[in-house]
């Protein structure tokens, strides 16, 4: 019953477009100015029956290893150390996606970076109701190209076509200001393939390059092991980010590495972006991961890591995540719940807006 009554008031507080609180919209705080230097990771791929015919990644499967077991049942019981205040929802919620819009809005992130898993993917299919939401509270939209099946560099030349013939007109569609109004691509995982590869793609000259066309774009890989930099010249990328949440887990999410991947790109020409998280906690999903889950100290590791982000002058922050909830990296808010077997953690006995709020206070520090 109190999980019910907490979801009912944030609805209420956190939903303009519900009767008596359109006034809300024009009470959000102008964005700061750099804001827009700010990429938040957004996940659209949760499903539920009443909305979308079935469970979709709420239910997600528990690895032992390197082998699957069997999935969460979704609904209460679900691949997440923490519980979601609004409880399991659909991606495809206009309701639901216009509050996500305004939470990220009052936090001060000006860009969320949409996971996208493919053409046609169920992550695909909720893209045009994310930009209808996001453009109603001025957040633009840029992509988060996952490891979609059959992706190398002809697949991934092939879906910037396509998100950018099928969205790319739209308003909220983000395109940089600080580098020729171009889109930026975030390329999940792009060591999986080579950089050769890559380079056929990003190379001038390439044989199926968008250099110098109307799909040219800023893109960015993923630095994760320690010679990846030479990697990621070789496959001309324009800049690298970290991604990972748990200081540590890689090379490049290891903040004491950050000096040096920031001296790597302003000695080649490239865009650093470090990326910062409230915690890290798969063990749901993952349950001999615990080497690498990173408790959240109350707010204290995201203010740790969004000062080392900031120390090495970067042009754009990267945060993990507004709703990641497998990994345990989600700034969107999350209630105390126990089910039989299993409780879930809270955040730490803050309110559950409280992440949103360091996320404000921290991107303040940026802008300055």
């Amino acid at each position: 019953m109190r999980k019910i009554i907490l979801i009912l008031i944030f609805f209420t507080v956190l939903l303009p477009s519900c009767g008596g609180k359109k006034e809300k919209i024009a009470e959000m705080p102008p964005m700061l100015r750099r804001s827009r230097d700010v990429h938040i990771f957004y996940y659209a791929w949760y499903g539920t029956p009443e909305t979308d015919g079935s469970w979709n990644h709420w239910n997600h499967r528990i690895y032992q290893q390197e082998s699957e077991s069997a999935e969460y049942p979704g609904g209460e019981d679900i691949g997440s150390s923490f519980y979601p205040a609004f409880g399991c929802y659909s991606s495809n919620d206009p309701k639901i996606l216009e509050s996500h819009m305004v939470q990220i809005a009052s936090a001060q992130a000006g860009v969320i970076c949409l996971s996208w898993w493919g053409i046609d993917s169920f992550s695909d299919k909720a893209v045009p109701e994310v930009l209808t939401a996001a453009d109603k509270f001025g957040i633009k939209v840029n992509f988060h190209i996952e490891p979609f099946e059959g992706r190398n560099a002809v697949t991934t030349r092939e879906a910037i076509i396509y998100i950018l013939d099928k969205y790319g007109r739209h308003n909220a569609f983000y395109r940089s200001d600080r580098f020729g109004k171009r889109p930026l691509f975030y390329l999940f995982a792009s060591d999986l393939i080579p950089p050769s590869e890559w380079a056929m793609l990003l190379s001038p000259g390439g044989e199926y390059s968008i250099r110098g066309t109307e799909y040219d774009a800023i893109i960015i890989g993923l630095w994760r092991e320690e010679n990846d930099g030479e990697k990621l010249l070789e496959g001309n990328f324009d800049g690298y980010y970290t991604y990972f949440g748990s200081d540590g887990l890689t090379y490049g999410s290891t903040t004491e590495n950050w000096p040096e991947l920031a001296r790597w790109s302003w000695e080649n020409e490239m865009i650093f972006i470090p990326c910062v998280a409230p915690g890290y906690d798969d063990t749901r999903i993952r349950p001999l991961n615990h080497e690498y889950t990173r408790e959240r100290e109350q707010g204290k590791y995201l203010s740790k890591m969004f000062e080392d982000a900031i120390r090495t002058a970067p042009v754009f922050v990267g945060i993990t995540s507004f709703n990641q909830w497998h990994e345990g990296t989600q700034v969107e808010p999350a209630v105390s719940y126990e089910i039989p077997g299993y409780k879930y953690k809270d955040y730490e006995g803050q309110n559950p807006f409280f992440y949103l709020a360091e996320i404000k206070s921290s991107i303040y520090r940026f802008a300055k």
